[in-house]
């Protein structure tokens, strides 16, 4: 197995619009075709649109675009971008006199983070597919990343900025990546060695502390709201639907290695997953790889973003020498 540039996955171009100042963004994926797909939501609070479509019951085959933003609830308005700019190229199921694309969108609860009054919103998902390309995807505070943090059962005081990662690997002509924006309550740990890289900081700021103790100190304590991580899973294996399903419930094992505490009642995680090609490939085997990626792409998330808006990130942590 070979890691390779997320891009190199095929089958898709992928965009990035953000208002860096306000502290939002969105990330678009705009497939070649109408993409089979599937989805898991596994956190308590999620904003979604059009998710009832991966459902295997229902007749839609696939999407035509996937849209991850941030703006909490009031960025579900975002996508109606990605539809205008579908519609325009002719792009999506023909009913009639019209074309309608099938986009489903997640956000992230960023509102806290920046400018809470500037949202993502239709302009600004056009101006990410326009963005769209098959060239390399930046990762760090970019698109829908722009606004994301971690470690916040204590608040914003004690947090530190994420964002957007990306990672990919072959096997035998497999392909399977994943991209994610890294958005939640609880701490981030190495997927090798299991040390925290991100999170939650002690009063003083100049270490980490563990939310789970935390918690278990704290007992009954109420959860903070305003966290998510929302991510898909993309492989060129050939599958149905239901059985997209079922890899992006496996690839929610890669949170669960990577972000401790997860899939909380204040958190609105989700994965989607989408076949983008038509190489022969065995579930289990996509799904297992969907896990690695996935948190592969979650350390990448939060290694690769910047200090913003007073919120530390891992470097001014764990610097490197240079």
């Amino acid at each position: 197995m070979r890691e390779i540039d997320f891009m190199e996955l095929g089958g898709f171009q992928a965009g990035h619009a953000h208002n860096l100042e306000a502290g939002t963004g969105c990330t678009v994926f705009l497939f070649d075709g109408c993409a089979p797909a599937g989805v898991d939501i596994r956190g308590g609070g999620p904003a979604s649109r059009e998710t009832p479509l991966l459902d295997p019951l229902m007749h839609a085959q696939g999407l035509h675009a996937l849209l991850l933003s941030g703006g909490s609830a009031f960025g579900l308005d975002a996508a109606g971008g990605v539809m205008r700019y579908l519609e325009q190229r002719g792009i999506g199921v023909a009913v009639g006199a019209a074309h309608v694309p099938l986009v489903c969108e997640s956000c992230i609860f960023d509102l806290s983070i920046g400018r809470g009054d500037v949202r993502p919103d239709g302009a600004m998902a056009y101006a990410a597919c326009e963005n769209a390309s098959r060239t390399p995807l930046s990762n760090g505070c970019v698109g829908a990343g722009a606004g994301a943090s971690v470690g916040k059962y204590r608040g914003c005081e004690s947090a530190m900025k994420s964002g957007f990662g990306t990672c990919a690997v072959e096997l035998g002509g497999l392909k399977v990546g994943a991209a994610v924006v890294v958005n939640a309550l609880g701490d981030i740990y190495d997927l090798d060695s299991g040390a925290p890289i991100a999170g939650m900081r002690t009063p003083q700021g100049d270490r980490l502390c563990s939310t789970e103790e935390a918690m278990w100190e704290d007992g009954a304590r109420a959860l903070p709201p305003g966290n998510t991580t929302i991510g898909a899973v993309f492989t060129n294996g050939a599958f149905s639907k239901a059985e997209l399903n079922k890899i992006a419930s496996m690839a929610h094992n890669g949170y669960a290695r990577t972000i401790r505490p997860v899939h909380t009642t204040a958190d609105g995680d989700a994965i989607y997953a989408l076949s983008v090609g038509h190489a022969p490939a065995e579930l289990n085997l996509v799904g297992t790889l969907a896990a690695h990626v996935m948190g592969r792409a979650i350390n990448r998330a939060v290694t690769s973003a910047r200090a913003m808006f007073g919120l530390p990130c891992a470097s001014d942590l764990f610097p490197t020498d240079s």
